[in-house]
């Protein structure tokens, strides 16, 4: 069986190992920096990998967020905690004997593509090791992308990776920056302890509560993926429009795309603060002066701190930069996976849901895995489907570097699975 290497053990990696391994292909290597499973859910106090902070919980419910075939235990909340998902990930990884082909605190410093059917591995401990496949998991939300203004602004300026819980801002005047579910998580986290908290946003968002009519947002709107899209835009429209009110409500932008035009907002405290007064609502920001903030709108403001909550690059430091950059641009993979020139490179979790990755990441691998062994193959306008893809995202979605790698979960939940019904020709 050929030897297949998969960089890092975090939901992704260990789903991608899990596959393999049911598939029936035992020569394989997770290659993992830290020291356990987990990636981006290991929550540590210290900035590291991890950009969960102490309160985190998923915003999408555990209905869809478990793998395609370990549930979630019942006792999980709705919309779990880190501490619930770290134990998840571990008790997958021990229910799947997969922490035996893990290798702990070893990191991959440089993969090399060795002619057409070998990759070179520069391993952190020194050591050299070729195989014949290799699995990209290592994560899409680790390196922070910072925004661009002009002037400096002279008091704390940090990103949301290094947010880990709200105690260092207690008295403190805070300006967040941002308008997806980081920034508004943080910005109610923080105004529980801050003297004043605002809220900058470039652009108006659709704010979704957790629940609507007692049931997890993904789950009602997964009910609905019969009606035809408009139908169910319309109607989710009008739930939200008497779940939450106006946005001139709030002091906030009414949104300028589709209401599935970007990832939306999960989140059920934000409007809550607002209308408090605990929280303000302030749009873009045209620059800074010493700890004075201009906004667009011709209105400043002094702050301590700013949080930019701002997302982040798409990065892979093993690779080359000439050889595969997807930190700007669209991402040209066929399902979000295969590279049409490189048949042995796979990438298993590098898309960004309206839902969860997980689910997504397990079918993936099983694609792959069928590749590997010979049960699938990939189209012969591999090029033209890809690009149709793309223009798919640009039509359906904002051009954003965020949307770059932007999916409907029960689309590509379904795309998965035609893929894996298939029986190769």
């Amino acid at each position: 069986m050929p030897g297949i290497a998969i960089i890092g053990a975090g939901p992704s990696g260990i789903t991608a190992a899990k596959n393999m391994l049911q598939a029936g292909i035992q020569d394989v290597v997770v290659f993992e920096k830290s020291d356990q499973v987990g990636g981006n859910w290991v929550y540590s106090e210290e900035p590291g990998h991890s950009s969960v902070f102490e309160t985190t919980h998923i915003i999408s419910s555990k209905a869809l967020s478990q793998y395609l075939d370990y549930p979630m235990p019942d006792s999980y909340a709705e919309y779990p905690s880190h501490e619930e998902l770290r134990q998840y990930f571990n008790d997958y990884t021990d229910h799947f004997n997969l922490r035996g082909i893990i290798r702990f605190n070893t990191e991959v410093i440089q993969a090399e593509l060795q002619g057409t059917d070998q990759w070179k591995l520069d391993i952190s401990d020194g050591t050299t090791e070729v195989f014949d496949h290799l699995i990209v998991c290592n994560g899409h939300h680790w390196n922070p992308r910072f925004p661009k203004y002009p002037g400096k602004f002279t008091g704390e300026y940090i990103h949301s990776h290094d947010f880990k819980n709200n105690k260092p801002f207690e008295g403190k005047r805070v300006l967040v920056i941002g308008g997806g579910n980081s920034a508004c998580d943080i910005a109610v986290e923080t105004c529980r302890v801050a003297d004043h908290v605002s809220i900058s946003m470039r652009r108006g968002y659709y704010f979704v509560p957790k629940f609507i009519m007692g049931k997890p947002v993904d789950t009602l709107n997964g009910g609905m993926e019969w009606l035809p899209k408009a139908v169910k835009n319309l109607g989710f429209k009008i739930l939200l429009k008497l779940s939450v009110g106006g946005y001139q409500d709030y002091g906030l932008q009414k949104p300028d795309h589709p209401l599935l035009g970007a990832h939306p907002v999960v989140n059920s405290e934000l409007l809550y603060f607002i209308k408090h007064g605990k929280i303000e609502a302030r749009v873009d920001i045209e620059k800074f002066d010493g700890k004075t903030v201009y906004f667009t709108n011709g209105s400043t403001e002094d702050f301590d701190t700013i949080i930019a909550a701002t997302g982040y690059k798409i990065t892979f430091p093993f690779f080359d930069e000439s050889f595969i950059d997807f930190s700007e641009g669209s991402v040209p993979l066929y399902k979000k996976v295969f590279h049409p020139e490189i048949p042995n490179l796979f990438f298993v979790g590098l898309i960004q849901p309206l839902g969860c990755i997980w689910p997504l990441a397990d079918a993936q691998s099983q694609l792959v895995a069928r590749f590997i062994k010979g049960n699938y193959q990939l189209p012969e306008n591999i090029h033209q489907q890809i690009e149709a893809d793309i223009n798919k995202i640009r039509k359906n979605f904002m051009n954003t570097p965020r949307h770059s790698v932007e999916v409907d979960y029960h689309e590509h939940m379904a795309e998965l699975k035609k893929e894996l019904g298939k029986q190769k020709r």
